[in-house]
């Protein structure tokens, strides 16, 4: 089977959807790809509040949230979807090779948007000594059996990482009546939303051991128990300081990764400090005619982040189409005392009001500023009374800023 369209979308969670939604809206042929049954994402799990504060100044739901845009999307007669469908092969030249139970597909684009999401660390990539038995979970993966499976994984938790979607469920399981013995995170500060450390542990009087790790799991057919024991200023395990905690269940909230597979099969470079590919302000890649928005961009803390990368996807992918998205040059953006930055280029001529930058820190710090500088020259300054690395720090720049900018470097200063 064979499809032509103007714009390709793999991926229909939240970032997949305002970005079809904003390129359909400008007149063009839509394609969302989507392997899950139903559209939305990992938001159809998410029966929690918090979502849409910032876009749509009101709190939902995660599905209450996804429907919002979904709603938007079925308007659109010009913008469809395949359910079910795995994309098994991207091309350089923007075709697509899916597969669904119709068959095998081969779809054309001229643009191709890539909002495929992240997924969770596993117990691979921890690489936690012990036997294998039953009772170790992904935050993620007990989310969906607790709130769409109705199936409670563990009667006496631990968490091993304070990750939001951790924290979440340390209040989720303890609603469903399981025993929550408290949350380990081997940093010294945690990994999570502020809201959520609050709403989640702190009112239910879980604890939080900070500077903590699982050293070993116990346990053959079914988890027993986990040791635990302090961590150095290395991050280094302290045996001698080791001790044992029962559990029948072990949660991993311990971070997540871009899904940027089909992205390096096409060769498209990769930021190792974001796990997503470069971009510029056009959320364009080093390759043309390639797009990425949300979480298979970087990591956000936030939804609404997310949903609005991806209207500025479909929008800048409606512009290389119509052939109004030149290039003249590339600049490269800098930190200094800072994790990371999107996006890390600036392409010329601008051709928006504003550029929004994504920035997070290292560790957390009080009484900071941020500073954009042309090389030694200070352009503009925020300050901030407080910054965490579990939130991002969003600023918009405005484009008259940067038009004549020639090494743009974002400082944080004490």
């Amino acid at each position: 089977m064979k499809k032509e369209v103007d714009i390709v979308i793999i991926g229909g969670g939240p970032a997949g959807l305002s970005a079809g939604i904003s390129a359909g809206k400008k007149g063009k042929k839509v394609l969302i790809i989507e392997r899950n049954e139903e559209l939305g994402g990992i938001l159809n799990q998410c029966i929690h509040p918090g979502f849409g504060l910032l876009y749509f100044k009101e709190e939902l739901t995660g599905p209450e949230y996804a429907q919002r845009w979904i709603k938007e999307l079925e308007k659109l007669n010009n913008v469809e979807y395949l359910l079910e469908t795995m994309v098994l092969e991207v091309k350089e030249n923007q075709e697509i090779i899916a597969t669904n139970r119709e068959g095998i597909w081969e779809i054309k684009g001229k643009a191709i948007i890539f909002s495929t999401g992240c997924r969770e660390r596993t117990r691979g990539n921890l690489q936690i000594p012990g036997e294998r038995p039953a009772g170790i979970y992904t935050a993620g993966t007990a989310q969906r059996l607790v709130n769409i499976e109705g199936y409670l994984p563990g009667e006496k938790v631990l968490i091993l990482g304070s990750g939001d979607i951790g924290l979440i469920m340390a209040r989720r399981l303890l609603w469903e009546g399981a025993e929550v013995i408290g949350v380990v995170e081997k940093l010294p500060y945690p990994g999570g939303l502020t809201r959520n450390l609050v709403q989640c542990l702190e009112d239910y009087n879980i604890p939080l051991y900070l500077k903590h790790t699982v050293i070993e799991i116990k346990g053959k057919e079914r988890v027993e128990g986990v040791y635990i024991a302090p961590v150095d200023e290395q991050g280094n395990p302290i045996l001698e300081e080791k001790k044992f905690i029962e559990c029948d269940t072990l949660l991993l909230s311990v971070g997540l990764i871009p899904e940027n597979d089909l992205l390096e099969t096409i060769n498209i470079p990769i930021d190792p400090k974001t796990g997503g590919p470069y971009v510029d302000q056009n959320l364009l890649t080093l390759k043309d005619g390639f797009f990425v928005c949300g979480n298979s961009l970087l990591v956000n803390d936030l939804v609404d982040y997310v949903s609005i990368q991806g209207l500025l996807a479909g929008e800048s992918a409606v512009k290389y189409i119509d052939n109004i998205l030149p290039i003249d040059k590339r600049i490269p953006v800098e930190i200094e005392n800072l994790r990371l930055v999107v996006p890390q280029y600036i392409s010329f001529p601008i051709t928006t009001e504003k550029i929004t930058f994504y920035l997070r820190i290292r560790e957390p710090q009080k009484n900071v500023k941020l500073i954009l500088k042309d090389q030694d020259k200070k352009i503009k300054e925020w300050r901030y009374l407080i910054v965490k690395p579990a939130e991002m720090i969003v600023v918009n720049v405005d484009s008259e800023f940067l038009k004549r900018i020639e090494k743009p470097i974002f400082s944080l200063e004490g």
